[in-house]
């Protein structure tokens, strides 16, 4: 369905980008932020599945900008190095490509975006700093920035079995941003990933339920 595009970023350095378009007018668009393993072939399907929903995706190479169509396993080594990579790239970093991502999707209408693991706090600062409408899936990054001003709404997803989210990280964001949903599922960390034992089918078919209508209501009506 999609397919890789060049993307120019804020630093003259040009990335890659998988977009995928949907069948007719776009509600709007999605920027589709990846986990630490790359924009690999889930991370693909993801935005295939958005642009099935009716939305404009692109899922930004951010590893580009230290090495070229980086597509790691679910393995230790791949663990260690996505790791690596997302310490190496920083966040500001990928917050100036969501930005640049979102006006290459400029013509689909108005902009959001989804982000899982390492992306779900990248796809928090989109919202805080950014003001694009985001979902944040098992963000375990979010908490020390939870006290900014949001200029956007955020809808946050957590695993109650995830260890690197414990039940007082996820009290937190109700805590300190009431006014933003934040729903948890009797799953594990990376449940919407349907590539190994992680995966949770009723969590993730739920929350993305909850994640269309968001961007139904926060994208699609505006268009």
């Amino acid at each position: 369905m999609g397919q890789t595009i060049n993307l120019n970023t804020t630093r003259m350095q040009c990335i890659g980008a998988y977009l995928a378009q949907p069948e007719g007018k776009p509600k709007g668009g999605i920027v589709v932020i990846q986990e630490i393993f790359g924009v690999n072939e889930h991370i693909r399907h993801v935005a295939d599945r958005y642009a099935e929903a009716g939305y404009t995706a692109i899922a930004p190479c951010f590893f580009d900008h230290l090495e070229t169509g980086v597509e790691l396993g679910y393995n230790e080594e791949g663990y260690k190095h996505g790791r690596e990579l997302v310490t190496e790239l920083g966040l500001d970093r990928a917050v100036e490509d969501v930005a640049s991502a979102a006006e290459a999707i400029a013509s689909a209408g108005a902009i959001g975006t989804v982000g899982y693991c390492w992306g779900g706090t990248v796809a928090l600062l989109a919202a805080l700093r950014l003001g694009l409408p985001s979902v944040s899936y098992y963000g375990a990054r979010n908490v020390p920035f939870l006290g900014e001003k949001p200029r956007a709404p955020v809808m946050f997803h957590f695993g109650e079995k995830d260890k690197s989210i414990p039940p007082e990280m996820v009290q937190k964001h109700r805590e300190m941003l009431p006014q933003m949903d934040v729903f948890t599922y009797p799953a594990d960390h990376a449940f919407n990933r349907d590539i190994g034992a992680q995966y949770d089918e009723a969590s993730a078919k739920l929350a993305l339920q909850r994640t269309l209508a968001f961007f139904d209501t926060q994208l699609a009506s505006n268009a």
